[in-house]
């Protein structure tokens, strides 16, 4: 732990603390040792996955009543920026399965929506996807072509939507898809959400993409072919989908930059631990005013991201407007994640190019963080139109 990050953790309640320091711990000894492998390999890590469902991390900020830890969002961020030191996978993996599989069904779920899936999905044995994205659109929502229609008290789904996290594994149970559920007054889509179960007739997850980073994070195209769900699968009120992922892609983007300071960071205690051992020329590399310079400005990039987030997240849980904050804690954490994987290379030379290296699986994976739930010109846009531009 550096000193700019210790300052800011000796300023949070004892919980937080002791949160944070377990999933250290965690971190270090469960999920780094078998990082490079499930890499290599391309592997969905069902173990590390099981060890955070026994710790609750999958129920982080839901209520006991339905299987959770009774804690809030800023603690699941706070386990994000632990697990996303070592392995952006499993923080993802994480991420998605709290903030786009299970916290939908929390938000907008009826009482019986919520008794049946929220358990599973809390503690960690199941796990959830959204499917939003399609081959023309994701932040377009006009561009929607995946279809609902109801026939008697059955929805009748047909479409494809591709890029879905979670979505192909042993133990994912249900995708809540946005389809298009008919037209307004306006005549604009109609977007509504519904769940649909992976064991429904017609749905097909797609092969495993080749993807350049995240490798041991499982990613699927998605196919509905007349896949048939209940009336009572509808998440939410009819219409209101898109709007309603809106909402939950303003609390997901607190947790991608809490992952992304995590990012930052572990790019910093790497480097700060290479360049103490590393010796040319008769002396560490870290003598070096150049090497010492630019591990100092890659930590300045992580606290300040890391006090964006933060702050972002108070807003959150006190229940004042966040949206701005969010998209700006966005966006530079994950300008810092991308700006320190690349010095952290360049601080390890040539053994920062072999993928044995952490900080050569984060050049790797770093560049989806300024790309997924929200491109940064996506960020930069609802900043501008915050300001009246």
């Amino acid at each position: 732990m550096t000193s700019s990050e210790s300052i800011s953790t000796a300023n949070l309640p004892e919980d937080y603390r002791d949160l944070k320091a377990t999933v250290a711990d965690f971190a270090r000894s469960v999920v780094a040792p078998v990082s490079a492998k499930h890499d290599a390999e391309r592997s969905f890590p069902y173990e590390v996955v099981a060890g955070m469902a026994e710790m609750g991390l999958f129920g982080l900020p839901f209520p006991e009543e339905y299987g959770g830890m009774g804690g809030d969002y800023f603690a699941l961020c706070l386990a994000l920026e632990e697990l996303g030191k070592v392995d952006q996978s499993v923080a993802i993996t994480l991420e998605a399965g709290v903030s786009l599989g299970a916290m939908p069904i929390y938000s907008f779920g009826t009482e019986e929506q919520k008794q049946e899936w929220l358990p599973r999905l809390t503690s960690g044995q199941a796990l959830g996807a959204f499917g939003l994205t399609e081959a023309g659109g994701g932040s377009d929502a006009g561009a929607t072509k995946t279809t609902a229609v109801l026939d008697g008290d059955e929805w009748v789904i047909n479409g494809s939507k591709q890029f879905i996290t979670n979505s192909g594994t042993d133990i994912t149970e249900l995708v809540t898809v946005a389809a298009v559920t008919g037209v307004d007054a306006a005549g604009h889509k109609q977007i509504s959400s519904i769940i649909v179960p992976t064991s429904s007739a017609g749905f097909t997850a797609g092969p495993s993409y080749d993807k350049v980073g995240w490798n041991a994070s499982d990613t699927h195209p998605l196919t509905f072919d007349d896949v048939r769900v209940p009336r009572t699968n509808l998440l939410g009120e009819q219409g209101r989908g898109y709007a309603n992922f809106l909402r939950i892609l303003d609390e997901g983007r607190i947790a991608i930059a809490a992952l992304a300071v995590g990012v930052a960071q572990g790019c910093v205690d790497e480097c700060v631990r290479y360049a103490k051992e590393r010796s040319a020329f008769g002396r560490p590399i870290g003598d070096n005013q150049s090497i010492a310079f630019t591990i100092a400005r890659m930590e300045a990039r992580a606290y300040a991201a890391r006090t964006a987030y933060y702050d972002a997240a108070a807003l959150m849980l006190a229940g004042k407007p966040f949206k701005t904050q969010a998209s700006i804690a966005k966006m530079v954490a994950s300008e810092a994640a991308m700006d320190n994987s690349r010095d952290g290379t360049q601080v390890h030379g040539g053994y920062g190019y072999m993928n044995e290296y952490t900080v050569a699986r984060h050049y790797r994976d770093s560049k989806i963080l300024e790309i997924g739930e929200g491109t940064t010109e996506v960020q930069l846009m609802l900043i501008a139109r915050s300001l009246g531009l």
